[in-house]
């Protein structure tokens, strides 16, 4: 029986998929814009969920609150035993029920702790991946770097982690009902990370700071003002704490998780 992978075109669902298949998984890979290798699924469109799932004994899933009540009806119509979610661990962190990603992620979370079906939550902290929204026009145009808050320390996880952990939920017994936070192995200085995609297409990065206020308008040219906020909010945070790092992956998976150094060589070509 296969496992649907949803949204797998993506920088999770693709290494999820990619696992499955190493292991002789069978994979049903889908998108909101299907071809000849992906079949349509849209949690936003609920008539496109039962023939995505028919026949399928699992799922990986990403977080869409406005759809998880038609995914949740067609699951269990379908015969869907086990759920691996990738939701966030911002719904661990202070101030869960204020900040509207935690929320969202929560909404999720709930319907399927309330559906009857199986589940293991995948809560990642900060992604590895952002780098690529936060920096990318400015390294590959020449410029500087426009941090408001350099010393900033996260401990950034990498997609392909994340997917090791889905793949180990989907593969192996024990992992039912259960909820994995997980961070990156490091905690490293927004300053540190530049450096290291540096260090990756081989020249230094010029760093400048600035305020608050122009950091905001920057992100906003290549986020949602959601998430803008979210990500400022976290960095003032980590202007003043140390992050939490974490061993899950390697507890799990038996291999160590992805640094950060490591993830930036994977995806210096993002950057040149």
């Amino acid at each position: 029986m296969a496992t649907v992978v949803f949204g797998a075109r993506g920088s999770v669902g693709r290494h999820v998929a990619a696992g499955l298949t190493a292991l002789g998984k069978p994979v049903r890979l889908t998108s909101r814009t299907p071809d000849s290798s992906h079949i349509a699924a849209d949690l936003d469109a609920p008539e496109t969920l039962p023939a995505a799932l028919e026949g399928a004994s699992q799922v990986f899933l990403y977080a869409k609150p406005a759809g998880i009540a038609g995914f949740v009806t067609a699951a269990l119509t379908a015969g869907v035993r086990h759920v691996v979610l990738l939701s966030s661990g911002a719904v661990v962190q202070p101030g869960a029920d204020r900040n509207p990603i935690a929320r969202d992620h929560r909404i999720v979370e709930s319907a399927l702790e309330e559906s009857g079906l199986s589940w293991t939550f995948l809560r990642p902290g900060m992604f590895a991946t952002n780098a690529r929204w936060w920096w990318t026009r400015a390294i590959k145009g020449g410029e500087a770097v426009r941090l408001p808050y350099p010393e900033a320390m996260t401990a950034p996880v990498s997609e392909r982690d994340m997917a090791a952990l889905a793949v180990t939920a989907l593969t192996e017994r024990g992992h039912g009902r259960q909820a994995y936070t997980l961070y990156g192995p490091q905690a490293l200085t927004l300053r540190e990370q530049v450096g290291h995609i540096g260090a990756a297409i081989g020249r230094e990065i010029p760093i400048e700071v600035v305020t608050p206020e122009q950091a905001r308008a920057d992100l906003g040219r290549t986020m949602p003002a959601m998430g803008v906020e979210a990500i400022m909010g976290a960095w003032a945070a980590d202007a003043e704490t140390v992050p939490e790092t974490s061993v899950i992956v390697e507890k799990l998976t038996g291999r160590p998780a992805q640094t950060f150094a490591e993830w930036a060589r994977d995806h210096a070509a993002d950057f040149r």
